[in-house]
């Protein structure tokens, strides 16, 4: 059973000794996304996989402006973690970076896969077509429009057919997004608070270790954002998929494990 202190719902297992391992999920995701993960890695390492606020079964509004890495930080000092190594999907990643940069000593380490969030650089014609066709769906109520979308984009990938990926994968998914929008449905008035100045302005305080995992078959907009990390981030390295979209570790889950065990191996 999931922890209900203190934020951020969240799982925690595996041997303590080595610093912790802190999974942030996508934004078309909540923690379930790292389950093929799960039992490999806590079989080594000390995990940790939280439901960032509105997403999973972390469901209670801010009481502020939203801040997910204010939560995050607030969650790892709940667990008593002081410095972990932080994997991010997508936004996650974002969010990653963010925590790494409001509290250095925190991140040991960062794998961004598909880096996304706060580390896009530009809004790309593919992504706004995107953000018109999911604000389309919400405005006339239509869930099963609005989940689509971000399955189509977000899953299939550009241009890319719906049975690329394994359909239970997509279901997930879809399962995942659904709940987020029905989460959030009423915070329209939520602000969000934003660092200032923003993470792409300040990627150059990054000094841990950071290794960026690229799919070619993603949007063009996080092409762009890891671009912009590699750039930014003083020794950060790139891996690159050629067969894999925005979600690899959903998408080859196998794959990811090995990526992702060698990469502790390696930072440790």
């Amino acid at each position: 059973m999931p922890d209900t202190a203190p934020d951020l719902l969240h799982d925690r297992a595996g041997p303590t000794g080595d610093l912790p391992v802190v999974l942030l999920h996508a934004g078309v995701a909540d923690r379930r996304m790292w389950q093929p993960q799960w039992d490999a890695l806590t079989a080594h390492r000390d995990v940790v996989r939280l439901d960032l606020r509105g997403f999973g079964d972390t469901t209670g509004r801010p009481d502020g402006p939203l801040a997910p890495w204010r939560d995050v930080l607030a969650t790892l000092d709940g667990l008593g973690i002081a410095r972990a190594h932080l994997v991010g999907a997508s936004f996650g990643a974002g969010v990653a970076v963010e925590v790494a940069l409001v509290d250095p000593g925190r991140a040991a380490s960062l794998l961004l896969a598909a880096p996304g969030g706060a580390l896009i650089p530009e809004a790309t014609d593919t992504l706004r077509a995107f953000g018109r066709a999911e604000n389309a769906a919400l405005e006339a109520d239509d869930l099963d429009a609005a989940v689509e979308a971000n399955l189509v984009t977000w899953v299939d990938g550009p241009g890319q057919p719906s049975d690329r990926v394994d359909p239970a994968v997509r279901a997930l998914v879809g399962e995942m997004q659904r709940r987020a929008f029905e989460l959030t449905l009423d915070w329209d008035d939520v602000e969000e608070d934003e660092l200032d100045p923003p993470a792409l302005e300040r990627l150059g305080e990054v000094d841990v270790p950071t290794l960026v995992l690229s799919g070619a078959l993603d949007v063009d907009a996080i092409d762009l954002a890891a671009t912009a990390v590699l750039a930014g981030v003083t020794g950060a390295r790139q891996v690159v998929w050629p067969d894999a979209a925005h979600l690899p570790s959903l998408e080859r889950p196998e794959a990811f494990t090995a990526l992702l065990l060698d990469w502790l191996a390696e930072v440790s």
